[in-house]
């Protein structure tokens, strides 16, 4: 028997007859499917899946366009070419992916929140300062004033803002020490 013979049986669910079938068309579905994907493990995957559609729409099948032979094939080719859209597909968008994936060099979130709480203890311990030493770190550090103008700004001796910053800062140490966990 030959696939026009066998599919009007196919359709009304003989499988024998789509045992033979499948004897019948699968080297040629194979080969032609071989020669589209050229890929051996791929294509033994769509060839089971052209069979497979063979076995449930053989009653799709219309002789008056055709042999069975040419509608089979031309469902693996199908197959074949979609095989090979969806893989590029895949892979176009993969690499889009991969373009956009740009990895920081840091986590900016964490880098964020550790900025944040290391100004917040920093707050907390400039009000632990006396009033004459906040005022002078903060000129010198936040204010970026020299000491010789910090001490013009204070209207003070130069050795006098020097001993309230080296004061304040060996506070501040301290203070940064401790809230840190001795890391600072």
């Amino acid at each position: 028997m030959d696939a026009d013979a066998l599919l009007p049986l196919v359709a009304q669910g003989d499988q024998q007859a789509f045992e033979k079938l499948y004897g019948l068309v699968s080297g040629p579905v194979y080969g032609m499917v071989r020669r589209v994907l050229r890929d051996p493990a791929q294509s033994e995957e769509v060839v089971q899946e052209v069979l497979l559609e063979l076995w449930r729409t053989a009653a799709r099948f219309d002789p008056a366009r055709g042999s069975a032979l040419a509608w089979i094939l031309t469902l693996a080719h199908r197959r074949a070419v979609d095989r090979v859209r969806s893989a590029r597909a895949a892979s176009d968008r993969e690499q889009r992916v991969a373009g956009r994936a740009e990895v920081p060099a840091f986590d900016h979130v964490a880098e964020e929140v550790e900025g944040t709480l290391e100004r917040e203890w920093v707050r907390r311990c400039l009000r632990r300062l006396t009033d004459l030493q906040r005022q002078a770190v903060t000129l010198a550090y936040y204010d970026g004033y020299t000491y010789r103008e910090v001490a013009r700004r204070l209207s003070v001796p130069l050795g006098t803002v020097k001993t309230r910053m080296r004061d304040g800062l060996l506070r501040l140490r301290d203070c940064l020490g401790a809230a840190t966990g001795g890391a600072a």
